[in-house]
């Protein structure tokens, strides 16, 4: 049976080498209008660049460029309105492009394709559209910075246990605590700062892969879409994606920072942590247990958290075995990246609202929680020490003073001075002072450390970086 169709106005796309249109189920497995229309602006202005360009060189007259400057806008403002939704016939967002305006400009429409293909095409808009997205990406990233300062502020002096392995570990104050992400954050904003260097350089004027007869002027093309330099290589300038994995790189370590945050408020809203209190707006409930209030936010993020990851994992694999220069399988980085920043900027919007306003911590339960365990116990080795005691003798003291606790049903706070002076003569009434938590967070004031004073220096600092 013939599975080809007569040939159709779409199969104009391709040369007359080609005498029959593709078969409707390839048509459709071929296209990437579906998901490339995302790329429309970005192609409209690499496109409007490249005419004024060839006017700049002579190639076209400045008559025939501002024709096809005019229908370019033209055609971005009927996107805009809804009025230009090409279908599956149209191929790509390139194909539907060029189309259009040869429809509003006639022939001249057809010279805008000189010296170019869709293979530096598509690469430059990739690159105009993750520029862009860097940025918004960054500005999200500072609203959170923002919100994650703002709550430390309000919270130097509040405690909160630290873990380590889970278990408790010694007591912080919340502020230094929610520092910590705030410092993670800043390296996810210096990494697209750093990853926007290799994104913003032109591939524009590479042609298929060895350039072009024409006498273009790549340089003045970079100048005017805002590029820091253009491609050195036609090859590599067409098949080059190692920017895309850069940013799907850093996209998913903003989503495994985002996630280690949100596993701790899932922990903390617990009734066994009870640490925060889940606000209406930004908890569900059970479709049957009417007493749940359950946290959807920071779970959905943990769990698109993979999905993330799995955009690197796969752009990794496909470029792993491409030839030089362009292969089809290229298309495929797309739907990747353009999930990826979907996701990334859906989780920061989403956690930024919930930190802002979206959960309430419980100061009783926090002080109730650093008063309750032996988390102190470091600062007991840490007093023996500075009574002169070497510190693994004092370790190794301390150690027998917490299993001598447990076995008798009693906190370090709850040893008399006589017992304490039974342990080792060098105890004295102010170790009640040494380990009451309010003092061990504060003690802890070396650099970086979670001491009052330097959560203060630290908020300063970060406020200032916010800034720049």
């Amino acid at each position: 049976m013939n599975t080809h169709l007569p040939k159709s106005p779409a199969s104009q796309t391709w040369s007359q080498r080609f005498e029959t249109a593709l078969h409707p189920a390839i048509a459709r497995f071929n296209a990437s209008i579906g998901f490339d229309i995302e790329l429309i602006e970005y192609d409209l202005t690499g496109s409007i660049a490249h005419a004024q360009m060839l006017a700049h060189t002579s190639i076209i007259t400045q008559e025939e460029a501002q024709q096809l400057v005019s229908g370019l806008e033209q055609i971005r403002q009927e996107y805009r309105n809804g009025q230009f939704t090409p279908g599956i016939e149209a191929e790509d967002v390139h194909f539907a492009v060029e189309r259009r305006l040869t429809e509003i400009v006639g022939d001249a429409g057809k010279k805008l394709h000189t010296a170019r293909s869709r293979n530096d095409q598509v690469g430059t808009d990739i690159r105009l559209y993750l520029r862009h997205q860097i940025q918004e990406i960054q500005a999200e990233i500072e609203q959170m910075q923002t919100v994650l300062l703002n709550l430390a502020e309000q919270n130097i002096e509040t405690l909160i246990p630290g873990y380590t392995h889970l278990q408790r570990a010694q007591p912080l104050s919340l502020a230094h605590h929610l520092l910590a992400y705030f410092e993670m954050l800043q390296r996810d904003k210096e990494r697209l700062k750093d990853i926007r260097k290799r994104v913003n350089i032109s591939p524009l004027g590479s042609g298929a892969l060895a350039g072009t007869t024409f006498p273009i002027d790549r340089h003045y093309t970079a100048k005017l879409l805002e590029f820091d330099g253009v491609y050195a290589n036609s090859l590599d300038g067409v098949s080059d994606r190692d920017f895309a994995i850069e940013f799907l790189a850093a996209a998913s370590i903003i989503m495994v920072h985002l996630s280690r945050l949100s596993e701790e408020v899932i922990l903390w809203a617990s009734e066994e942590f009870s640490f925060v209190k889940l606000k209406d707006s930004c908890a569900t409930g059970s479709s049957i247990m009417p007493q749940k209030k359950n946290p959807d936010v920071p779970e959905l993020v943990r769990g698109k958290t993979g999905r993330v990851c799995g955009h690197l994992q796969a752009l990794l694999v496909l470029m792993k075995g491409l030839p030089l220069a362009y292969n089809k399988d290229l298309q495929e980085d797309k739907e990747a990246l353009f999930d990826a920043i979907r996701t990334v900027r859906a989780c920061l919007e989403a956690m930024t609202i919930l930190f802002a306003e979206g959960l309430e911590f419980r100061t009783p339960r926090l002080a109730q929680a650093v008063a309750e365990d032996f988390s102190n116990a470091t600062d007991v080795a840490d007093y023996l020490a500075t009574k002169g005691v070497p510190f693994r003798e004092a370790y190794n003291l301390v150690g027998k003073v917490v299993k001598t606790c447990i076995a008798a049903g009693k906190l370090l706070k709850d040893l008399t001075l006589a017992e304490w002076q039974e342990l080792h003569p060098a105890f004295d009434t102010d170790i009640y002072q040494a380990i009451a938590p309010h003092q061990v967070v504060a003690a802890r004031n070396s650099y970086g450390g979670t001491g009052f004073e330097q959560v203060r220096k630290a908020l300063v600092v970060a406020r200032g970086r916010l800034r720049e």
